[in-house]
């Protein structure tokens, strides 16, 4: 694959359909890379949980999880270990988060203590500790290693959280455009910086640190796409895509982040170069309304899911065929080509 130090305007244009998988029985929920492996995983609305190889596009493994469901889900530092959140019977045992071996199909860890569902998730890049935000208006932060909850914060509205890439600091996005940032090793200090959002009432969905900390990419409920510069908390840049009114897109850096592609309602996806806020192409999806897309941490690929799961890669001059057929340069055969 062309490896990032070689992603520009004409490879970003580039990117094209490689593979193609439509077996999933419903909606795929989230999606997550792991951070060294070339492992992406999946959770759906037909309670299923998926391990893909990302170099050969190929299904490496299927659990389903029928009692509880399947629906925020990242990973943890193993490669076959997952954190996922609950979909079904929020209400009776209170066991909202699991810890799962993908190797065996075991849940080697229940979590308790949300009262609703959990909307964000994110795993510390450098050690143990996970973290949850739920619309019961807490977030949880929680040690794989443990059942307890470690630490709690209440706030308004639908919280977001995210770690940046180093695991020294993590943003909470809260009611009425409330950026709030937290020392990761003394949160219970409180916030160290405010930022507010402002001109728009609407919810953060979704929050993003650029791989080199200097920028947080925002993303909310309308389809409004921020660019704050993540010390000073100012405004860099923003843009809108399409309505979607029965669906949150999701947005994301490029891993060198010179780039933000989003998904949008008009079922297409819109990539723009944040120095100049130019954009630089915009893609039929194929598959609708992408409700997840991430960038894969160390390929030039990025995946877009809604009820089918795309993974994009750089043309180079060859094309993919109109069934969805594996691109040349991943090698290997995907389980489910058919694209409709």
């Amino acid at each position: 694959m062309t490896s990032l130090s070689e992603l520009n305007d004409d490879i970003v244009r580039s990117m094209s359909i490689g593979a193609v998988f439509s077996d999933f029985g419903g909606k795929i929920n989230s999606i997550d890379f792991h951070r060294t492996a070339d492992l992406l995983v999946t959770a759906s609305d037909d309670d299923s949980v998926r391990l893909y190889d990302i170099t050969s596009a190929k299904l490496l493994k299927t659990t389903y999880h029928k009692k509880h469901g399947a629906d925020r889900i990242c990973f943890t530092h193993h490669q076959s270990s997952v954190i996922c959140s609950s979909r079904h019977n929020l209400d009776s045992d209170g066991e909202i988060l699991r810890y799962l071996s993908m190797y065996d199909n075991r849940c080697l860890r229940y979590f308790k203590g949300h009262k609703e569902r959990v909307v964000s998730l994110c795993m510390s890049p450098v050690n143990d500790s996970f973290m949850s935000g739920s619309l019961d208006h807490s977030i949880r932060i929680w040690d794989v290693r443990v059942n307890a909850c470690q630490g709690i914060l209440h706030l308004r509205g639908r919280p977001t959280v995210a770690y940046d890439q180093q695991g020294l600091v993590f943003a909470v996005a809260m009611e009425g455009g409330a950026i709030k940032l937290f020392d990761s090793r003394s949160y219970d200090k409180g916030p160290f910086d405010t930022f507010l959002v402002g001109g728009d009432t609407a919810e953060v969905s979704d929050i993003k640190f650029s791989n080199d900390g200097k920028s947080m990419l925002l993303t909310t409920t309308n389809n409004s796409i921020y660019i704050l510069d993540a010390y000073a908390g100012e405004k860099k840049c923003g843009f809108n895509v399409d309505p979607s009114p029965n669906t949150t897109i999701e947005a994301m850096f490029t891993p060198d982040g010179q780039y933000v592609v989003s998904g949008s309602g008009d079922g297409n996806l819109h990539a723009w170069r944040i120095d100049t806020t130019d954009k630089v192409a915009s893609w039929d999806s194929y598959i609708g309304v992408a409700s997840c897309l991430k960038w894969a941490p160390r390929r030039v690929m990025f995946v877009a899911a809604s009820s089918v799961l795309t993974f994009w890669i750089p043309n180079n001059g060859k094309t993919t065929t109109e069934t969805g057929a594996l691109h040349p340069e991943m090698g290997g055969q995907p389980e489910q080509i058919t694209l409709k």
